[in-house]
């Protein structure tokens, strides 16, 4: 199988009034197409630092991460759903595509498709406070 993404010795620290605190150190990781991983650790462990990294959200300090894949996507859930309550369903789910300068008439119908898919077409016009904590994990 192809090595679809290689992590080679990643490390992240954030640096604090306090001092540095290094949330990754040296992880290693090949990730094969068509492979499922999960990555699982005790809190504060670096998960959600490497997942960010991983999604472009956050940046590396240093090593290297390498894909096959010109533009890979890695998704993730949030632990908290991190709606905007002041847009409805639609545009917290549209939001990056506004960002990015490409919510276009077919994307849009696109991410109303995949509203329907995870059954919440008729929430699409509603705002976060009417959507149930599992309904708000469906929309991120």
């Amino acid at each position: 199988m192809n090595n679809v993404l290689k992590i080679s010795n990643l490390n992240k620290v954030y640096y604090t009034k306090l001092g540095c605190v290094e949330a990754l150190n040296n992880v290693n990781l090949d990730v094969l197409e068509n492979e499922i991983i999960g990555i699982i650790g005790n809190s504060g462990c670096g998960k959600s630092t490497l997942l960010s990294i991983l999604a472009k959200l956050d940046k590396e300090t240093n090593g290297k991460i390498k894909s096959n894949k010109k533009d890979y996507v890695v998704g993730y859930m949030l632990q908290n759903d991190a709606l905007f309550p002041w847009l409805n369903i639609l545009d917290n789910a549209t939001l990056g595509l506004k960002i990015k300068g490409i919510k276009t008439k077919e994307n849009i119908e696109y991410t109303k498709k995949l509203l329907e898919a995870y059954g919440l077409k008729d929430f699409m016009y509603k705002y976060p406070s009417n959507l149930s904590g599992g309904m708000k994990q469906r929309v991120v």
